[in-house]
């Protein structure tokens, strides 16, 4: 089902495929891809890297199993050396949904990193306020003004040679002004999104985690990791990669036993769970809807997705997370 993009006057359409950590976003995805005519964008903040595999769910035998295989965006795009940062997935995710809506199929985005989705469907921002007129900036000390350039483009700072200089740091500042500007230009973009949640309880969430972790685990994860770090990626990258790369960190440079290892590592994904559930909460309150659909919800995606584009009228979400409380939980 082609789309007719214009690229000043009409949204594009996208689809978006969202929920808490192993409730399977990535197998619904493909089957809608499928059924019409979509190509799916990782929005995934791990899954960018080559070599993180496993720990990142990139799940990519599902790509191709059961038909011919879907095409797939933002996965294994830079090294684990690299810096992948929100403004590098807004560029590329926004260039990555021009591209798909331009060849006539639809967008669908994928994922559970809710600050990258957030920031894609309602607008991202550059840290810091606007920058000050020349004016306002002549009448700052020169240790104002690289206290202010510190914190609007260290980098900028770094090329400044002459911190006693005013004139250059004025010059340095309206050039990380444009540079400012020139970024949340690049990553603008007019989209019209259905969002689709995969609901499951709270505690049902908690039985898959632990079931999905001890698959991973048996099915090579530590050796993922050990395998990375003797490619040259240190320990503090794999800590600061987070969650099971961090945990399986510690446990190969024997700061924790295997068993202490597997204990944190449940706990920590299951409270990244509940945060998920925060933002996705936070995300209904600014209005966005988003369609829960699975254990029990009667409203069927796929039916969801053919009247979003149809531009038939789609009724109301049947549940919302920021109405619905679980009680006291532990972890």
């Amino acid at each position: 089902m082609a789309q007719k993009l214009n690229m000043t006057d009409d949204k594009i359409k996208i689809l978006v495929i969202t929920g808490p950590t192993a409730t399977g976003k990535t197998s619904l995805a493909v089957s809608l891809a499928r059924r019409h005519n979509g190509e799916i964008v990782s929005v995934d903040s791990r899954q960018v890297y080559r070599g993180l595999d496993i720990g990142s769910g990139k799940d990519l035998k599902d790509y191709a199993d059961g038909g011919e295989p879907v095409p797939y965006h933002l996965i294994n795009i830079c090294a684990p050396t690299e810096e992948y940062n929100l403004y590098c997935f807004c560029r590329d995710a926004v260039a990555a949904i021009k591209d798909i809506a331009v060849r006539g199929k639809l967008p669908i985005l994928c994922g559970g990193t809710a600050l990258y989705l957030d920031a894609l469907l309602c607008g991202y921002k550059l840290p810091g306020g606007p920058p000050k007129n020349r004016e306002e900036l002549r009448a700052m000390s020169a240790e104002e003004l690289v206290e202010l350039l510190r914190k609007e483009d260290i980098e900028a700072l770094s090329e400044v040679k002459d911190h006693n200089n005013p004139t250059r740091l004025i010059r340095a500042l309206e050039k990380a002004g444009d540079r400012k500007k020139s970024l949340i230009e690049k990553t603008a973009i007019n989209i019209a999104p259905l969002v689709l949640g995969v609901y499951y309880p709270r505690e049902t969430v908690r039985q898959r985690i632990e079931k999905r972790l001890d698959g991973r685990l048996r099915e090579g994860m530590i050796e993922e990791v050990q395998n990375l770090h003797k490619q040259g990626v240190s320990w503090e990258k794999l800590e600061f990669l987070g969650l099971e790369y961090r945990y399986i960190a510690f446990y190969l440079q024997e700061k924790m036993s295997y068993q202490e290892m597997r204990d944190k590592l449940l706990i920590c994904i299951r409270k990244f769970a509940k945060r998920q559930d925060i933002w996705f909460r936070k995300m209904e309150r600014k209005g966005l809807d988003i369609y829960w659909v699975g254990n029990g919800i009667q409203l069927d995606p796929d039916d969801l997705l053919k009247r979003f584009l149809e531009d038939k009228p789609l009724p109301e979400p049947q549940l919302r997370l920021k109405e619905t409380f679980y009680g006291t939980k532990t972890s």
